[in-house]
């Protein structure tokens, strides 16, 4: 199957002018040799292994930091296959659009010293012709984000057609309009984190002063968003049912805890969930009733017209 992936050129976009006249695209994260064969199968092996080697390399990090950059890493030598697109923004509100042609090679000296070679499109793409969702996903932090939900979207704009606005297919979702209702309410909590009620007693975790705890990536699939206690005693995980069966979402939290339980948590900290829906909902009441742990919040959406005299 084709993916589609957003990858930063270094920081800011700032070797993009000469990965797209390289052919190439690459990252650094400061460590200094070639994992040409060593890259396991999946990238929860890869981070076990290399985490603590990261750390060493970048002290200013935090273990959430490091699952997380290590997570990029392995995408970019390994994850990525022949054939997968990626689209690198150039600094100047525009996308260079490539595809990759070759495995893992260690340029020992250079910028972005581990990288990909790519075979990039002739056309280059603004981010003004993305729907409002594509470009919003083209904007969370870190080098790389998978974008192969827009896989639709992003042939049409490179075929020059009118961009067209992806609905989810996924036989999970009972309610389509909860479902782009609390694709929104994400973003909207990470935005007014701070006057919510989860806002009083954690925060959105933070790497350096940049958000990495929306849709943070785990083994079972991101994390809507992870927060840690003020204290720095609690880790929180928030799942938005967006729509969802209450028994999927119920297991899918669990399984995002006990990553971060076995993962992420340092010093004996403790891991809470919290689900927030649109409506009251007896069957997540029910299973919460005998699990440890777990929230359950609804939201409430006001929209008032005023007349003006």
């Amino acid at each position: 199957m084709k993916k589609y992936y957003r990858i930063m050129l270094g920081k800011k976009s700032m070797y993009a002018k000469e990965a797209f006249e390289g052919n190439f695209i690459g990252i650094d994260f400061g460590i200094k040799r070639d994992f040409t064969g060593l890259f396991p199968d999946n990238w929860h092996d890869f981070n076990k292994k290399y985490i603590p080697e990261f750390l060493e390399v970048n002290p200013n990090h935090t273990k959430i930091g490091a699952g997380l950059a290590c997570g990029m890493f392995w995408t970019v030598g390994k994850g990525l296959q022949s054939g997968h697109i990626v689209l690198c923004p150039n600094g100047q509100g525009e996308y260079y659009i490539g595809e990759v042609i070759g495995s893992y090679e260690y340029k020992e000296g250079a910028i972005l010293p581990h990288r990909r070679a790519v075979k990039w499109f002739p056309k280059i793409l603004s981010k003004e012709v993305f729907s409002e969702r594509l470009r919003n996903s083209m904007g969370s932090v870190g080098t790389v984000s998978n974008v192969t939900q827009y896989a639709t979207e992003i042939e049409k704009l490179l075929l020059g057609d009118d961009p067209v606005i992806i609905t989810t297919t996924d036989e999970r979702v009972e309610d389509p309009s909860e479902f782009a209702l609390e694709k929104h309410l994400e973003d909207f909590l990470v935005q007014n984190w701070r006057q919510t009620h989860l806002g009083k007693d954690y925060d959105i975790y933070e790497e350096n002063g940049e958000v990495i705890g929306q849709q943070y990536g785990s083994d079972t699939g991101p994390i809507d968003i992870l927060a840690i206690s003020k204290d720095k005693k609690e880790l929180l995980v928030v799942e938005l049912k967006k729509g969802r069966v209450s028994d999927v979402v119920v297991g899918q939290i669990q399984r995002y805890m006990g990553y971060v339980k076995d993962e992420l948590a340092t010093n004996g900290q403790r891991v809470k969930g919290v689900i927030i829906g649109f409506d009251d909902d007896v069957r997540i009441q029910r299973a919460l009733s005998v699990t440890k742990d777990i929230e359950f919040y609804t939201y409430k959406v006001h929209f008032k017209l005023e007349k003006k005299k």
